[in-house]
């Protein structure tokens, strides 16, 4: 699961660091403005620019370094990209492309390899001479990591020549200079960041992988590698994986549905240009219930959509409604009164709409949502002529579809009616809470968290042990269902995610989308997964993280959803006690009391369930505010979630054992 669900540490939730202008005595003067200037606003404020410190922030030097090349790729002049993790967690990255320019730029009067390594909004990606479309729109990309990074070199093979400049901290060590002659082209850019700024330490192997494939997906005929040189395989090369598309969102989408049941043999792949707009579309029905849509402006994962989803799903709602009635197929429905819907229409459905557009209008530096009026109209209308012409093309593939979208109408209906009686007020008794939440005190949802628990023993440690101030607590029977492999009636009838609706205090559907997440009234702005440190907790934590993802996803992106780190172990020795989070913090602790000549009267404890634990124990150690370590679950790449979450949670067997036993010899399997 972490592969696919970030979890960002936060040691101490309650100490937050506000810089602001400086008062003293009452007085605010010239004296308090600060000047920041060239990259040293980078380094007094990294989160500006790439988010955050921790294990995203640090990732993300890589993806600015990388969507570089790609940009070469886009352009037609590189494909070849190779990412190496060395031994003290530097970085480099190399490609073919037509390197850096590094002649001299007239205005800066440097060169132009400097200025871009310097200077925060330059690049070619202003100049559509050189892009005609690019993911770096802003031109801070490149610059950000030199200022982030402790060292940085860079070398540029271009016209027959070999150029190289070093950086400290962001500042040149010497001006560009002239290596000698060399038949190589490209740019090959190395750098070791400043851990003195980033909370994480390491990178990690699979997240960098994970981009780098979604990479070769949406761009068909690049070759990405990467290497971990901290890693030797059993023949003893270094960990390396490669990546390689040549039918780009066709092999994307056989890989995210490949856990699922295929409701037609082959996707519907769309691929056309209006106004300027190149646009690629591929789509798959399967036998499942959820809607899976991703969507990139220029290889970037716009996850919140934008105007080129919203025009992807009118021309899919249009056009297979137009279909249907015109092929008589929804009249069962409508003797039966049943309105169809545009969710309907998209449910079973897994697509990918990917678009390049020269001037994209993104909403933030974050570009997670497209703003581009005209691209709904061209997304639109290109997504009409092609499905009308595959529909008639393919009559016995379309009458599956629309006997889906039937089905799918029928279930909402009776769907509606469980969640109704989710959202009905006095559904439940007392306040329409329900009976076993013990509720906190303040009403501030800001200030208010509520632990999910498993079971009536956990769940009454945890209330003897809380601040019932701020603190609430939900304790759950048993496992939930399984959202992955149920209908959406079945879901909304399940007593225990009945009460997580009512505790939470939030309903489904809003005036913009019907299934989305209404978070108007939500009554605890930490959601809290609390569960036993053993398997049949982790398997608990991961149901609840499928339907967290599946029908929740909007608590996760806005940052509501955490999971509780209770202690494995208790080491004592007398009246010293100290805890334990992982085997290796236990042994670390034995040997330095053998070292210390204390190795007699040592005991351990193994805590598997939270109910084995006094109420003060649990407190000290997981939720106090003060000393707890809460992780945050964050959505970093969302086509990856759906693939990891359909193949662990859905029907097909295969890949799930393939999975375990690939995985197994990292895991703690408890006895």
């Amino acid at each position: 699961m972490l592969q696919i669900v970030r979890i960002l540490k936060r040691m101490n939730m309650n100490e937050v660091n506000l810089e602001g202008i400086e008062k003293q005595n009452g007085n605010y003067t010239a004296e308090n403005i600060q000047v920041l200037e060239g990259l040293e606003a980078v380094r007094k404020r990294p989160a500006m620019y790439i988010g955050d410190v921790g294990d995203r922030g640090l990732h993300h030097l890589v993806y600015e370094v990388v969507d570089n090349s790609i940009d070469e790729a886009l352009a037609g002049h590189c494909d070849k990209i190779d990412v190496i993790i060395h031994k003290d967690n530097s970085i480099s990255v190399q490609d073919n492309g037509r390197g850096i320019p590094t002649d001299l730029h007239e205005k800066e009067n440097r060169s132009a390899l400097e200025v871009v390594l310097t200077v925060l909004h330059a690049g070619g990606k202003f100049d559509k001479g050189s892009y005609k479309v690019s993911g770096g729109l802003h031109g801070i990309g490149i610059s950000c990591v030199n200022a982030l990074a402790k060292k940085l070199k860079v070398e540029v093979f271009r016209e027959g020549k070999h150029f190289m400049q070093e950086y400290e901290t962001g500042d040149p060590l010497y001006p560009v200079k002239e290596v000698g002659p060399t038949d190589k082209r490209g740019t090959y850019m190395w750098f070791l960041p400043d851990y003195s700024i980033f909370v994480a330490k390491e990178y990690k192997f699979e997240t960098l992988a994970t981009r780098l494939r979604e990479l070769a997906f949406l761009n068909k005929g690049i070759t990405l590698t990467i290497t971990d040189e901290r890693v030797k395989e059993d023949d003893g090369n270094y960990l390396t994986q490669s990546f390689y598309s040549e039918k780009g969102l066709i092999d994307f989408i056989n890989y995210l549905d490949g856990n699922r049941e295929k409701l037609i043999e082959e996707p519907i792949y769309m691929e056309g240009e209006k106004s300027d707009v190149p646009v690629e579309i591929v789509m798959q029905y399967n036998t499942a219930y959820s809607e899976n849509l991703h969507s990139y402006v220029n290889n970037i994962n716009t996850h919140e959509g934008g105007t080129h989803l919203t025009g992807f799903r009118r021309g899919l709602t249009r056009t297979l409604k137009k279909y249907a009635d015109d092929q008589k197929l929804l009249e069962k429905l409508e003797k039966q009164k049943i309105e169809i819907s545009g969710d309907d229409f998209r449910e079973g459905l897994t697509a990918i709409i990917s678009v390049k557009v020269a001037e994209p209008q993104f909403e933030g530096q974050t570009k997670t949502k497209l703003g581009n009026s005209e691209i709904e109209g061209v997304v639109s209308q290109l997504v009409s002529e092609m499905l009308t012409y595959y529909l008639e093309e393919h009559p016995k593939e379309a009458r599956n579809i629309v006997d889906k979208v039937v089905l799918a109408a029928t279930a909402r209906h009776a769907a509606r009616k469980a969640r109704d009686l989710v959202q009905r007020k006095n559904v439940l008794s007392g306040s329409g809470l329900p009976g076993k939440l013990s509720d906190c005190s303040d009403k501030d949802p800001a200030n208010c968290e509520i632990f999910i628990v498993e079971g009536d023993s956990a769940g009454g440690t945890a209330k003897q042990g809380r601040d019932n101030r701020t603190q609430a607590i939900l304790p759950l029977r048993g496992k939930i269902l399984n959202v992955e492999k149920a209908m959406q009636h079945r879901i909304f009838d399940n007593e225990e995610i009945k009460n997580i609706y009512t505790a939470l205090g939030v309903t489904v559907g809003t005036e913009e989308d019907s299934k989305a997440l209404n978070l108007s009234k939500l009554r605890y702005h930490k959601i809290i997964i609390m569960t036993d440190a053993d398997i049949d907790g982790s398997h608990i934590a991961t149901l609840l993280l499928t339907f967290f993802f599946r029908y929740m996803k909007e608590l996760i992106e806005q940052g509501y959803v955490y999971i509780a780190t209770p202690p494995l172990y208790l080491v004592k020795r007398g009246k010293e006690e100290q805890y334990c989070w992982s085997e290796e913090e236990r042994d670390a602790i034995v040997r330095a009391y053998q070292e210390q000549g204390k190795d007699k009267g040592i005991t351990i404890q193994r805590y598997k369930g939270l109910g084995e634990m006094n109420y003060d124990q649990l407190w000290d150690t997981t939720m106090n505010p003060e000393h707890r370590t809460l992780r945050q679950i964050t959505i970093e790449n969302a086509a990856e979630a759906d693939y990891v979450f359909s193949m662990l949670m859905g029907e097909e067997v295969p890949p799930r054992r393939e999975f375990i036993e690939r995985n197994a010899r990292y895991a703690n399997i408890d006895a």
